[in-house]
Parts: C-alpha cells; sequence; structure tokens
C-alpha cells in the first residue's frame, strides 16, 4: 500500500507540472544549491523550508548556502567553488548582478543551468523565478503610504544595497507613481542603503529622522528595513506620526503592525520562493518546455517571458492588523 501510494502521488505530481513518469529518489539524484544573499537572517531561513520541501517532492539533493554578510564578492566566491565542485544546477539570490555577471557566464560555459530569485535583470541566468509582478508591488506600497500619510509630506526610500536588483525595481515603481498621482509629497535625500541589516536600518532612521524634522513616512524596501525603522521611530515616540510601509515577514514586523508603528507591509510567501526554484530547477534538468500558463504545484499558474527568461507567479500578500496574526500562524 506504501508503494502504491508514493507512486500515484509521484504520478499526480508529475502530471501537475508537465514532468512525464515520476522519478525516484535515488544516490544519483541532481545537486541543486541555492547561495543567497546573506545566511542566518528570518527570510532566509524561512526560505530554506521551501528548499526542502521542493527537494523532497522532485527528487533533487537540494541545499542552501550564504555569506555570513552582505557581500557580492563572497557570493562570487560561492558559485566558483559549486562550479568546481561540478553541482548539477545553481541558484542564487543576486546581491549585485553586474559582480555575478562574469562567474555565471562561466557556470553556463559548464554547462550548469542557473536558476535566479529576485534577479530578472541578471545575465547569464537559465530562468528566473519571482512570486511578485516587481511594478504591481511598488504602486501597492506608495498607495498605502500616500493614505495613510494625506497624500502629502516627506518621505525616505530604504533598499538593502544600491545594487540589490528587487529592491530597487519596487522603489522604481513606486517613486515613479509618487510623481505621478501624488504632487504634494517629496522624496528626501536618495535611497538609503541598510545593508539588510535590521541594527543599520535602525542607525540609519535615527540619521534621517535628525536631518529631516518633518519626515512624515517611510518606505522600506526589505525584510529587516521596517523592523529596524519601526524600532528607531518606536524609541523616538513617533509611532503614527511617522508613517512605514514596506516589506516584511510577518512574525517579524507583528508587533510593529500592532502598535501601528508600521502601517502595512507587502511581500510573498518565502517557503514559496524555495519551493519555485527547486521546481523550475528540476523542469530544466528534465529538458521540459516553460510555457506561459504553465502550472507550478502549490503556487498556481506562471507567467512566462522567454525573451527575458522571466517566470512570474503573482502572490502579493498584505500585512496589516486584519492579517498577520493569521500570517504568523502559518509560520510566517
Amino acid at each position: 500500500m506504501r508503494k502504491t501510494a508514493k507512486f500515484l502521488f509521484g504520478a499526480i505530481m508529475a502530471v501537475a507540472i508537465g514532468l512525464g513518469a515520476p522519478t525516484l529518489a535515488t544516490a544519483a539524484d541532481p545537486t541543486f544549491t541555492v547561495v543567497v544573499k546573506i545566511e542566518g537572517i528570518p527570510w532566509f531561513t524561512v526560505l530554506n523550508k521551501g528548499i526542502e520541501a521542493g527537494a523532497k517532492d522532485f527528487h533533487i539533493n537540494a541545499t542552501m548556502i550564504g555569506p555570513a554578510k552582505v557581500d557580492p564578492a563572497q557570493q562570487v566566491r560561492m558559485v566558483e567553488d559549486l562550479i568546481a565542485k561540478k553541482v548539477d544546477a545553481i541558484g542564487l539570490i543576486p546581491l549585485d548582478t553586474a559582480v555575478m555577471e562574469p562567474v555565471l557566464g562561466r557556470a553556463q560555459e559548464a554547462g550548469i543551468p542557473v536558476i535566479t530569485h529576485e534577479g530578472p535583470g541578471q545575465k547569464n541566468k537559465t530562468w528566473n523565478v519571482d512570486l511578485i509582478d516587481s511594478k504591481e508591488l511598488g504602486i501597492a506600497q506608495m498607495k498605502s503610504l500616500a493614505a495613510a500619510m494625506g497624500e502629502q509630506g516627506e518621505y525616505a526610500v530604504y533598499v538593502g544595497t544600491l545594487t540589490t536588483p528587487l529592491h530597487n525595481e519596487w522603489a522604481d515603481a513606486a517613486i515613479a507613481y509618487q510623481k505621478e498621482h501624488y504632487p504634494k509629497m517629496t522624496m528626501v535625500g536618495d535611497r538609503y542603503p541598510y545593508n539588510d541589516s535590521t541594527d543599520e536600518a535602525f542607525k540609519v532612521t535615527l540619521d534621517v529622522m535628525q536631518a529631516y524634522p518633518n519626515l512624515r513616512g517611510i518606505l522600506a524596501e526589505g525584510a529587516n528595513a521596517p523592523v529596524g525603522a519601526g524600532n528607531a521611530v518606536r524609541q523616538a515616540g513617533r509611532s503614527g506620526e511617522i508613517v512605514i510601509v514596506g516589506t516584511a515577514l510577518p512574525s517579524q514586523v507583528a508587533s510593529l503592525i500592532k502598535d501601528g508603528t508600521v502601517h502595512e507591509a507587502f511581500n510573498w510567501n518565502p517557503i514559496d520562493s524555495g519551493y519555485a526554484m527547486v521546481a523550475v530547477a528540476r523542469l530544466v534538468l528534465d529538458h521540459k518546455e516553460i510555457t506561459d500558463g504553465m502550472e507550478i504545484p502549490g503556487l498556481g499558474k506562471a507567467q512566462v517571458d522567454p525573451q527575458n527568461r522571466l517566470i512570474t507567479i503573482n502572490k502579493i500578500v498584505s500585512i496589516n492588523k486584519n492579517t498577520v496574526d493569521d500570517l504568523v500562524a502559518q509560520g510566517l
């Protein structure tokens, strides 16, 4: 009975994503290693759960590694090591697409497919898979920020680094929407990088509040930004006075959402991200055609841009007072 159930499960999964006959786990399963931006922070700890689930469902020896600090050069060295080890596929969430371009070219020359996430503009990728539409996310953030600010006043923009691809794409879309629709709002300074660090976002916020005493809002891109910014605003006794909107992990930002320090955050489920990367790697390794409207199990239909090698599954999640408890209960 156990063998029959296992076979039926495998067959259903195979039909769902067009893999053909089910693949049985063996010692010869392909190896797939995902290099993330930084190891040890909650976002990537949760993302790794999706990688582990995908490894089990798609019969891949999938693992996750990442630098101890935000450093594109460390990502390059890790990819070089994976090429030397002759892994079957490489996953990457890039810190700097330009820095990663040469080493990914060497991976491609070695016949190793590269699956990126949060790197739609990355050159020398096989496919990039994302769980949001960057423009729609940026617009949703700005609409929320503007509504809470009364569509007027000064706001600051935070990004993990000035080269982090998606953070800057979200910011681009949000700023463009503000300029077109909310002329009484003004962005102060330039984009403020915080090295994907909660502590650094805290320090940046203290500096920005001092430099701009009339600050009314913060657009905080990256999971650690609303937490660091929120802690600084709360400490300064300005919760509710300065509106914070961004991206966040529900469990990290829950208390700040509940007391009104963070107005709203938008994100996608990082478990889905890890799972999607493994699913796409399996399709590529099996030489399966990836087409518009294809189904990713548990995630839904994907929009596919074959020219730019982009796979998008729009799964934006709103994190606010009405949703945060349920999202935390889901383990996010």
